[in-house]
């Protein structure tokens, strides 16, 4: 049986905390311990999962092979890089980096020393997501929906990078194709930033994809919806579930119901409820990294992913900035 591999997590507030917890539930790696400036809050989250307690990088780096980092947006790239430079594989929360630039320099750099790069879009492990995702083929409209009460945490930028970051990865792994054009609005209220925004984008295939975010609500809602030529997807990434709804062929029949297939209200229409795997997207996402971590295999989403997402959050931000009335 393999050695576990020896990880750390870099940043253990909110999302450290979560990703501190996972890594010690699993046999296949070993947390050896938690980076924090605050050393009252890495003694904290050391002290509940029985490992070290780090306040700085370089105490830790000689005795992992892996690292999540969830500190602060604006310091990813020197945390990220640090971790790299010394030929460790990463797991980075999303967005990856504060900028384009900033991006671009990460996923360059794990592409040409060969080290793991993975990046924290955490719907794409949505069991939701994950259920259809081999099912969209060629979608001609996309619409997404994800709002969310106001909270500090995040507020540091844009609701773009903070929340609508999460569909535009979702869009761009099911539209495999150039941009054309994109139209986005969006106002500030509760910051100095846009909390709550609207992009329509169309895509060289005819695709268009419909995003708005806000960080302004008084409701959660995650609504993801897609149309294709044979088929619509209702996914709710909250909760999660997932619909199918099919078209019936002139002269076909529904499928039998212990098929799992329903009539849509005696619509020409199937209708099928796919059973999801496991509820944990962050489970699953920081297993897939470990995994990726043991065979070499590239991950999910790595660098260059996470690099598009970024790049086109930064064409909506000035988009909506050109837009803004004076």
């Amino acid at each position: 049986m393999a050695e576990p591999i020896p990880v750390a997590v870099v940043g253990v507030g909110y999302l450290g905390r979560f990703h501190a917890q996972k890594y010690r539930s699993l046999n296949q790696c070993k947390l050896v311990g938690v980076v924090d400036t605050d050393p009252a809050r890495a003694r904290l989250v050391a002290g509940e999962l029985g490992v070290e307690c780090f306040t700085d990088l370089d105490s830790v780096l000689p005795r992992v092979a892996a690292l999540s980092v969830a500190v602060p947006t604006p310091d990813h790239r020197t945390v990220v890089r640090r971790c790299l430079n010394e030929g460790k594989a990463v797991l980075v929360e999303k967005p990856l980096a504060a900028t384009t630039a900033e991006a671009a320099e990460l996923a360059d750099l794990a592409q040409r020393r060969g080290l793991i790069l993975q990046v924290g879009h955490l719907e794409r492990f949505n069991p939701a997501f994950r259920a259809v995702a081999s099912s969209i083929e060629n979608p001609q409209f996309i619409e997404s929906v994800r709002i969310a009460s106001f909270k500090e945490r995040g507020s540091d930028v844009d609701v773009v990078m903070d929340l609508m970051s999460h569909d535009l990865d979702l869009v761009l792994s099911m539209v495999r194709a150039p941009l054309k054009s994109l139209h986005a609005v969006g106002i500030s209220v509760m910051t100095t930033h846009t909390d709550l925004a609207n992009a329509r984008l169309i895509f060289a295939t005819g695709c268009v994809a419909n995003l708005t975010a806000s960080r302004i609500s008084t409701k959660v809602e995650r609504k993801l919806r897609i149309f294709q030529a044979d088929g619509y997807f209702s996914l709710d990434l909250a909760e999660p579930s997932a619909r199918i709804f099919r078209r019936v062929a002139p002269g076909g029949d529904i499928p039998k119901r212990d098929s799992g297939a329903m009539s849509a209200g005696g619509l020409p229409v199937w209708e099928e409820r796919p059973t999801l795997g496991s509820g944990d997207a962050l489970l699953v996402e920081i297993e897939a990294f470990v995994e990726a971590v043991k065979t070499g295999s590239a991950p999910l989403v790595g660098g260059r992913e996470g690099l598009s997402a970024i790049e086109l959050a930064e064409r909506i931000i000035a988009d909506i900035s050109r837009n803004r009335l004076p």
